[in-house]
């Protein structure tokens, strides 16, 4: 692995609140450098821990071989930037054909708290499309503030607890929101200092640190999930330094965690009739249903028999009441079949063991952190970003009644919603974040049928910064890479684009 000295580099070839910031270059305060270093080296084990399929692992190991690692100085406080410093943790994957290079595409990771240190790998490998931007981009990876290898801290205080099967009641409602404030307060309590300056407006000044490092007069953007959000932050605080951007699966903006939950579940609601329109065209499969009318009937029966009568497997570690219905019925196309073959089972079994289907889906583990794995998400810095710039901060009583109307709107997939306090008990101060209108070249995806990202934040967003909004005909979050990586490229090397792509095919049973 190449070793190299601090020098100041030449060119060698991430929904929320609505801050008032100034617009100028946070790049002429200082004199940025990349401090070059050895790129960690990952085990087999690491490497599949981190979601590369074992027959990834030699392009992984061949692409790292060329992966250049450092880390950028960045201010704590950029109201103070002669203050406390802390590190960002950058990479980069020079173009492969350099003599026809057309500068650096910074990957902006989701989350917030999701690493981007090996984004430049996994869009490499993500398929032999998208690998193509790397032919004439170098590839920037990074982890913002507070995640990974960059500068973090581990605040106290989880604030969550168990629930008991069946409806949630207003007492156990009660337990569980003061038990997630006194969280938040302790959490934000640990080191406010460094807490409080986790901002998306605070990454966005740290990536155009990073670019000034890089030597770049411009940074083109692919931005997906909360990295889109990153993306329209940095696009309006530093729009001369901008290049192409493109977001896939756009935040909402100005939207509190209550706000965004409401939308998520109104569009599951909506995406059910899709689901049940599906699982009558194959009823022979799974007996639900001849049409989307009956499907939605026998759900919503076997939602209400398993709310009433909750059922413990043996084999199982969570009982299935209706909320584990409600769960099946907001699944996306991709997991139809698996979610269609639990709901029949769960409607026939008398077993006392899990259902072959019930149990993929309810006893699925997450993948075995292995140790020297990059980490999948830093929820510190998930939860400290998101109150730092979420002023709803409801009372018990909003909150609860927020709920109530949830489930009355959302009668189907209500039910798979999640009652928290948010970020009622954060102790640090909501900051305020304006988005700025821009008429630079701007790709905003939205996903016709996704939950995740409402479709509709893709026109909201563009009221907010302008764009042209590219439709991908699926629910599947952040596909554009996956489903459409030759517009992806093509927009990228050619600055042009039409307006959508077919996205994720609905499966067969």
């Amino acid at each position: 692995m190449k070793r190299w000295t601090m020098v100041r580099l030449g060119v060698l070839g991430c929904a929320m609140a609505s801050i008032a910031v100034p617009g100028t270059a946070v790049a002429d305060q200082a004199d940025p450098a990349v401090g070059w270093k050895d790129c960690p080296s990952y085990s087999d084990a690491a490497i599949v821990s981190m979601g590369y399929p074992q027959e990834q692992i030699t392009a992984f190991r061949t692409r790292l071989e060329r992966l250049e690692c450092g880390t950028v100085s960045v201010p704590l406080d950029y109201s103070r930037p002669d203050g406390r410093k802390i590190n960002i943790a950058v990479t980069r994957l020079a173009a492969v054909d350099p003599e026809h290079r057309l500068g650096a595409l910074a990957v902006a990771p989701g989350g917030p708290g999701q690493p981007g240190y090996l984004d430049p790998l996994r869009v490499t490998l993500s398929n032999k499309e998208s690998a193509r931007l790397n032919d004439r981009f170098d590839l920037i990876g990074f982890d913002p503030r507070g995640v990974n290898y960059s500068t973090k801290v581990d605040c106290k205080g989880s604030g969550q607890i168990g629930g008991s099967p069946g409806p949630l009641t207003k007492a156990a409602a009660k337990r569980s929101y003061d038990a997630e404030a006194a969280g938040n307060k302790a959490c934000g309590q640990t080191d406010p200092a460094f807490l409080g300056r986790l901002t998306t407006v605070n990454v966005a000044r740290d990536l155009d640190l990073v670019r000034a490092a890089l030597d770049q007069p411009k940074l083109n953007l692919l931005g997906v999930s909360y990295g889109t959000w990153l993306g329209a932050v940095y696009r309006s605080l530093f729009p001369e330094q901008s290049g192409r951007v493109f977001l896939d699966s756009v935040a909402g903006p100005g939207n509190s965690l209550a706000k965004h939950e409401e939308t998520r579940v109104r569009a599951t609601e909506r995406n059910f009739p899709r689901f049940a329109a599906w699982l009558a065209r194959h009823h022979k499969a799974f007996g639900l249903g001849t049409t989307a009318r009956q499907v939605r009937v026998t759900v919503l029966k076997l939602g209400r028999d398993y709310d009433q009568n909750p059922k413990t497997f043996t084999d199982l570690r969570m009982p299935i009441d209706g909320g584990s219905i409600a769960a099946l019925a907001a699944k996306t196309s991709r997991e139809w079949p698996q979610a269609g073959k639990a709901l029949a089972e769960l409607r026939e079994t008398a077993s006392n063991t899990a259902p072959p289907a019930v149990k993929q889906v309810f006893d699925a583990q997450p993948p075995a952190h292995a140790p020297g794995a990059t980490e999948w998400v830093n929820m510190t810095m998930n939860r400290a970003v998101k109150c730092n710039e979420d002023h709803s901060r409801l009372s018990f009583s909003a909150a609860w009644s927020a709920y109530q109307k949830l489930l009355k709107r959302n009668p189907v997939t209500g039910r798979a919603s999640f009652f928290g306090a948010g970020c009622a008990g954060w102790p640090l101060p909501a900051q305020t974040t304006r988005l700025r209108h821009g008429d630079g070249s701007l790709v905003l995806a939205g996903h016709r049928y996704e939950f995740m990202s409402a479709y509709e934040y893709a026109a909201q967003m563009q009221a907010k910064i302008g764009g042209k909004i590219y439709t991908i005909d699926d629910d599947a979050h952040s596909s554009a890479l996956r489903e459409c990586a030759a517009d992806v490229v093509g927009y990228f090397t050619t600055g042009r684009i039409d307006r959508g792509c077919p996205g994720a095919k609905v499966p067969t049973p």
